[in-house]
């Protein structure tokens, strides 16, 4: 008997009859489906001290698992920078400025700044995981939460705000990330108001910086964020020089 097919009458190769069309098949499906989520705490007014770097990774104690990583505003080389791969040159900017930082930072760079939670062209960020696992490479799971705590300047006095932010996402379930989430954010904010230069709580009032053509560099740290109306340097926080 060949392989494939019959012998004919003819002693020749005939070939099998095709299955009859098929009106369903069975099959694998296949989705994407991406989600982010974040809170923000209410601001803490800190009054400017030395060690301010020091202090604002020290409000990490207790929920930060591993290293944390302070991230500055951002220069105005780098203004157009985002997270969105789609935004070209704007992608390019954001990896290129921030190729060298760890997994988890990245992460939650992606996630707070895709909805929002900081500003990082104004803001100043201290974060790390907070909670959760990660992958192989280091990156934290879709229930992982990342965050930390959020600075500025305040433009009038000089001091400092400081909030807390958490954020978590990617593809899968949630669960019951966002219960946990707000424990973190809860304790977060207690080590932020239990600062021995903390002077009270204000509300929730985020930086709305206009950008200019161009500002000023900060005479002591060399840092320019283009923004005209800084009084204070978002990066040191020291008086921006006037003309």
């Amino acid at each position: 008997m060949p392989l494939f097919g019959r012998l004919n009458r003819s002693g020749r190769d005939q070939a099998a009859p095709p299955p009859p069309p098929a009106a369903e098949v069975s099959s694998h499906e296949f989705a994407l489906k991406l989600s982010y989520s974040a809170k923000s705490s209410e601001g803490v007014r800190l009054k400017a001290g030395p060690g301010l770097a020091q202090r604002l990774r020290s409000m990490l104690a207790g929920y930060a698992q591993g290293e944390t990583e302070l991230v500055e505003p951002l220069p105005i080389a780098f203004e157009h920078a985002t997270p969105y791969i789609a935004r070209m040159p704007g992608s390019g900017q954001w990896l290129q400025y921030h190729h060298k930082r760890s997994p988890a930072t990245r992460h939650a760079l992606v996630v707070l700044e895709s909805v929002d939670a900081v500003d990082p062209i104004y803001e100043t960020l201290v974060c790390g995981l907070l909670s959760g696992e990660t992958d192989t490479a280091g990156y934290p799971e879709y229930n992982a939460i990342v965050g930390g705590v959020v600075s500025h300047f305040d433009e009038i006095t000089g001091d400092l705000i400081v909030r807390a932010v958490v954020g978590w996402g990617g593809k899968g379930v949630r669960g019951d990330t966002d219960r946990t989430a707000a424990g973190v954010l809860a304790g977060l904010f207690n080590n932020i108001a239990g600062d021995t230069h903390a002077v009270g709580t204000v509300p929730l009032d985020r930086p709305m910086p206009t950008p200019g053509s161009g500002g000023k560099a900060c005479s002591h740290c060399g840092f320019s964020s283009g923004l005209e109306r800084a009084f204070y340097c978002p990066k040191c926080g020291m008086r921006m020089a006037r003309g």
